[in-house]
């Protein structure tokens, strides 16, 4: 067992905490999310003897694998890729989370498929946070129509947005980014109760994403090191 990943992984509970007091955020608000896509199990395994218990991943293959090899593990799975069609009924039986939701026909395939005696999927919808033609998600304006779609139906529960800013440096930049899904999110809320959640921030820009109000950070190599 490497010493790197447990030392990675208090190293960043401990940017979380002080990032949370610094923004005047509660003690404990923000969840650490392991993006493991292209790593061992057995990483992790280790990610999770240190504490670790949200697992997020992105190839559909590639993560039911791991979940056979880890399922003696009390571990969270969300999947946070983009989803075709024919991935829909895998992971409608196979994860607790999908952060990357943005149309409805998606949200009805996991609906339909989700097995009746597992508790609803939750749902995170992606927005386009920034308008980029190259990544997937909703525009802000699209937001409302869908949620209003998905809390029809009964084996979805819908929890909150998930964002992939741009990627700057320039933390005011970030702020900004992340602002306006917090903002989304303020003005859902009173309609819809169960949205409490704000999937975003990664290694470079989740200090950013905890002074808006992030409550998962998904993060990758800061725990696990460069990719190879």
């Amino acid at each position: 067992m490497s010493p790197s990943i447990p030392l990675n992984i208090a190293k960043l509970q401990q940017r979380i905490a002080e990032a949370e007091q610094k923004y005047q955020r509660k003690p404990g608000s923000v969840q650490l999310m392991a993006v493991s896509k292209t790593r061992p199990a057995a990483m992790i395994r280790e990610a999770a003897a240190a504490g670790v218990t949200e697992v997020g991943e992105n190839y559909l293959q590639e993560a039911l694998d791991k979940q056979q090899e880890l399922a003696d593990l009390k571990l969270n799975w969300h999947f946070i890729g983009p989803i075709q069609s024919n991935k829909t009924r895998a992971i409608a039986e196979h994860f607790d989370w999908v952060h990357s939701v943005d149309r409805l026909k998606i949200a009805q395939r996991l609906n339909d498929q989700r097995p009746a005696a597992m508790a609803p999927l939750n749902i995170c919808l992606q927005v386009n946070i920034c308008d980029e033609p190259s990544k997937s998600g909703l525009g802000l304006t699209q937001l409302e129509d869908l949620a209003e779609q998905l809390v029809a139906l009964p084996n979805l529960s819908l929890r909150g947005l998930m964002a992939i800013p741009r990627a700057t440096d320039d933390i005011t930049e970030q702020r900004r980014a992340f602002a306006l899904l917090s903002k989304a999110l303020d003005q859902l809320q009173p309609k819809y109760p169960s949205m409490t959640v704000l999937s975003m921030g990664m290694s470079k820009d989740m200090d950013a994403a905890i002074a808006e109000g992030a409550s998962i950070v998904r993060i990758g190599t800061d725990i696990f090191g460069p990719r190879q």
